[in-house]
This record gives C-alpha cells, sequence and structure tokens, in this order.
C-alpha cells in the first residue's frame, strides 16, 4: 500500500500494523494474523507456536454458528476487516503533524526503488509556458532566466526539473559566423531550432551545485505520477521564495509547480544587481559547458598558447529605429564607432601590446571586418579551427559557448561592455538600457551624426 517497507515510507508502525492485521483476517493462515498481531502497540504474541495458535483461534473464533460455519466466518471477517479499518482511520486522525510530514514531505520510495526528494517545476521550456513560448530569446537571456530557477532550487534546496530541449533563435543561429568564406556560406543557417541540453550542459557538473533532473527523464515522470496520486503538487504564482521555503503549504509539497507565471523566467530574480543576493554568477553556466565542447576549448586554447581576446558584439545591438522626426536612434549610441577596428585598435593599445595573438569572438557578419586589426595583431577566430569544430558544433548556442570558454582562457580579456568595475570594455555605453533610444554617434567629437 505505502510503496515499501514502513521504515521506508516513514509510515508510523501501528498504522502498518492495523493494515497488516486487517489485511491477514482474510487470509485462511493463522501464522500471518499472528505476524500482524505482533506488530500491534501493548500486544505479546507467545513464542511458543502452538500457544499462539490456540490464543488466536481463541479470540478469533472461525466457527460461528450463525447460519453454518462459512457465513459465520465470513460475517466474522468482515467485522474484523471493519474494525482494522477503524483502527487504520484513527491512527491517521491522531498521528499529528509528523503522519502528515511523512506522506506530503518526500523521502517516499516509488514502487520500483527510485529514491525521490523534493521538485522543482518551471515549464517544458525556459520561458515557457507564457508570452514568450511563440519565440525565444538568444542563449545569454536564456541563461539568465535558467540560473534565476537554478538560485530558486538551491535557496528551496530542492531538486530542479530541467528541460529537456534548448529553443534557439534563428536571429542568433547564422552558421556564417563559423564558415565565411563565402557567400553562399553566409546566407545559411544550421538547419534546427533546439538543441538537447545535454549537447550544450553538462548536467552532472551542473548537480554538483544544484542537483538537476530532465523533464525527459524516468525519474520525473514516475515523481509526478506519485505526487499526483498524493495530492502533493502545488501551483504557485507571484509567490517569493521566502514564503515558498517557509510556509508548510509549500515547502511540504513534493512538487511546486511555477508554469502559472506568463513572464520570463529571470523576472523572478528583480534583486540581481545587489551581489549579495546572488547565488550564481553569471560565469556559472559558462564553466558548465558539455564535455564535447570543453574538450575542444582546451584543444584550441593549447594551440593558441599564450594568447589576449576581445569579444565584439555588433549585429543585433546596433539596430535603429526612426522617431517622429525621422531621425534615426538607438539604445547604444557609441557602440558603433567603438567597434570599428581603428577604434578597436585605439582602445586596446594599452592593454595588449603589438605583436600579440589576439582570439576575436564576434557576431559581426561581414568578411573582413577586423583584417585592419592585422596590421599590429595576429588575429585568430573559430573560423580557424573549424577541422576541431566541425565535429562538435552544430549550432551558434554551441559555438558561443565555445567562444566564451577560449575567452576565458586568455591573457587579457576585453569585452564589449563593462559588466564590473574591474573589467576592460570597448565602449562605456551600459549593457542593458530599456527605452532610452538616443541619436547614433559615429565621431569621438561626441557630436551626433546620421
Amino acid at each position: 500500500c505505502f510503496g515499501g517497507s514502513p521504515e521506508q515510507s516513514g509510515v508510523p508502525g501501528r498504522t502498518v500494523a492495523y493494515v497488516l492485521w486487517a489485511q491477514s483476517l482474510l487470509c485462511p493462515s493463522i501464522d500471518s494474523s499472528i505476524m500482524a498481531l505482533s506488530r500491534l502497540p501493548n500486544i505479546k504474541i507467545s513464542p511458543d507456536h502452538d500457544v499462539g495458535r490456540r490464543s488466536l483461534a481463541q479470540k478469533v473464533p472461525f466457527g460461528f454458528p450463525f447460519g453454518g460455519r462459512g457465513t459465520g466466518q465470513l460475517l466474522c471477517l468482515v467485522v474484523l476487516f471493519l474494525v482494522g479499518m477503524f483502527f487504520l482511520v484513527l491512527s491517521f486522525c491522531f498521528s499529528g503533524p509528523g503522519f502528515r510530514s511523512a506522506v506530503v514531505y518526500p523521502g517516499w520510495v516509488s514502487h520500483q526503488g527510485f529514491v525521490h526528494g523534493k521538485y522543482l517545476y518551471w515549464g517544458y521550456r525556459i520561458d515557457c509556458p507564457g508570452k514568450h513560448c511563440e519565440t525565444c530569446a538568444g542563449l545569454g537571456h536564456q541563461e539568465s532566466s535558467l540560473r534565476c530557477a537554478l538560485e530558486e532550487a538551491l535557496v528551496l534546496d530542492r531538486i530542479f526539473v530541467l528541460p529537456s530541449r534548448m529553443c534557439i533563435n534563428q536571429q542568433h543561429n547564422d552558421r556564417s559566423l563559423l564558415h565565411a568564406s563565402s557567400k553562399m556560406r553566409m546566407l545559411e543557417s544550421w538547419d534546427t531550432d533546439t538543441c538537447s541540453m545535454e549537447s550544450l550542459y553538462d548536467l552532472k557538473s551542473i548537480s554538483q551545485k544544484v542537483r538537476v533532473i530532465l523533464d525527459s527523464s524516468n525519474e520525473w515522470l514516475l515523481a509526478l505520477a506519485k505526487a499526483r496520486e498524493m495530492g502533493a503538487v502545488v501551483h504557485v504564482k507571484g509567490i517569493n521564495r521566502l514564503e515558498l521555503k517557509q510556509n508548510g503549504l509549500y515547502s511540504d509539497a513534493v512538487v511546486i509547480n511555477r508554469t502559472a507565471s506568463p513572464l520570463a523566467w529571470f523576472v523572478e530574480c528583480k534583486d540581481r544587481k545587489n551581489h549579495s543576493s546572488v547565488l550564481l554568477p553569471y560565469s556559472f553556466l559558462p564553466t558548465m559547458a558539455a564535455k564535447p565542447i570543453q574538450m575542444a576549448a582546451a584543444q584550441i586554447r593549447k594551440q593558441l598558447g599564450d594568447y589576449d581576446a576581445i569579444h565584439v558584439r555588433r549585429g543585433d545591438k546596433l539596430k535603429v529605429r526612426k522617431d517622429r522626426f525621422g531621425m534615426n536612434r538607438t539604445l547604444l549610441p557609441h557602440l558603433n564607432r567603438d567597434t570599428q577596428p581603428q577604434a578597436i585598435m585605439q582602445r586596446i593599445a594599452n592593454w595588449i601590446p603589438a605583436g600579440r595573438t589576439i582570439y576575436i569572438a564576434s557576431n559581426e557578419r561581414k568578411p573582413g571586418y577586423f583584417v585592419p586589426l592585422t596590421s599590429k595583431y595576429t588575429v585568430m577566430y573559430s573560423l580557424n579551427f573549424t577541422n576541431i569544430l566541425d565535429a562538435v558544433v552544430h549550432n551558434n548556442y554551441q559555438l558561443f559557448m565555445l567562444d566564451r570558454l577560449v575567452l576565458m582562457g586568455a591573457k587579457t580579456f576585453v569585452k564589449t561592455f563593462k559588466e564590473e568595475p574591474s573589467d576592460l570594455s570597448l565602449t562605456d555605453d551600459e549593457k542593458k538600457r530599456i527605452r532610452a533610444w538616443e541619436i547614433p554617434v559615429y565621431t569621438f567629437d561626441d557630436s551626433p551624426d546620421q
């Protein structure tokens, strides 16, 4: 009934004894009744087996003379079964809060022997269900959402149910970033709109900090079925972590379901600028890349030797729109100017001496864009290592993750945007600006130029 032994299930011993007693009364074996009764409180069975038989036979007169031996036996069994169930109900009623925890609180064992814990489920895809199901954000935004969910699982001490696949935004899946040798290549995109989480991340490494399982795993399917059967699933929306942790209505549940929120997951982590509240830093997921990606990045770093690196974010960040007067406006007014090749050389001159090898990771699609830098530096890109990457990289998300590992191994790393006070950056524009559309600046005298 309880999916395991009484010790495993956490159900009070007297409750199980009553159930076994009632169950044994339906069996012809008196030995089973003796075994059941021996588990009841304050009842001792004589070690003399024959005495035990006679004692039990006197207490359970199977030969009641009502309507013949068979009818009397049946009536007696029914009465004793009802008595056993009565004691079972009493045990449920008076066992106190400890028993409630034993049922709703995890630690139960499934019928196949898998030991389960408490689970946190946010959805079958990052930022979905919700208004983000029709499309998906780039890898950076999805990782912000994933870190937020993992942090909540860490705070609540729960197993996080990870979507088995990652949605790939086609705007960020241009194959030309890896193969820029021809115009035909430039027009190609990777033939996929999703990829498996295991092709991006090493789940075993993540689980050393926050245990994760895939939503396609047998453990999750069994746990969810059992939790529904027990009525131990709670659906939450707009409830902060502190209440989820301290309120027994939520903390005792086997599964906390977060799918009711229509917002992106990272919105739940509104206080990320307060570094004391961030349990998983930005660098956590980049260092959790899948083993094949890590091995490929290690090979590239080895071939590069002693090198520096620059991340040049252009592409999608350069978008402009016209205001009602027909003037161009952008969220990052200096980015286009600051990421021109001549501006880059001027900016990094004091950080990276001439003659050094520089690895450049960029979403710039124009072939030969960074050629001017070769006048002072040896410039390398991911496309210089296609013999390593072709067997590993099958979408741009994998390429971005590999690039990050190579960038992190550089002696000097210059980012596009300053994220920490100590960061070296190509521009002073703030990375995250909302609704602050300004006129682009293309010259260094800061005069607006259309």
